[in-house]
């Protein structure tokens, strides 16, 4: 991700993207032990979001836990845990091998 355009800016210069990728690495920066993360890649195009997941994954990868909110199916493949809720109830569970990388996801945005 490229920080230079971002740097020297505020937050009301930047773009949705550019914000919530600032918001991810202000996120991951500490290597926290529990990362919450609400649609880390709602506003970011395919090859950012990819490489936000990736990040996640390190972060997954040296012992975090982490607690995912999103609506794309490509990325909630990405983890080793899914939990589907529809009206609030549990819907699905299911477990999986967790993807080494994003890399493996389409390069192109769904639009949705």
């Amino acid at each position: 991700m490229a920080w230079r355009t971002v740097w020297g800016h505020y937050p009301s210069q930047l773009s949705g993207g550019q914000q919530q990728r600032v918001a991810v690495a202000r996120a991951i920066v500490g290597k926290p032990l529990i990362l919450l993360a609400d649609e880390p890649t709602g506003n970011l195009d395919s090859k950012n979001g990819n490489a936000v997941m990736d990040l996640m994954n390190e972060l997954h990868d040296e012992g975090a836990t982490i607690c995912m909110v999103t609506h794309d199916p490509r990325y909630s493949a990405v983890a080793g845990r899914a939990v589907q809720l529809f009206d609030g109830q549990v819907v699905d569970e299911t477990e999986a091998e967790r993807e080494a990388s994003a890399e493996h996801l389409v390069e192109t945005d769904h639009g949705g």
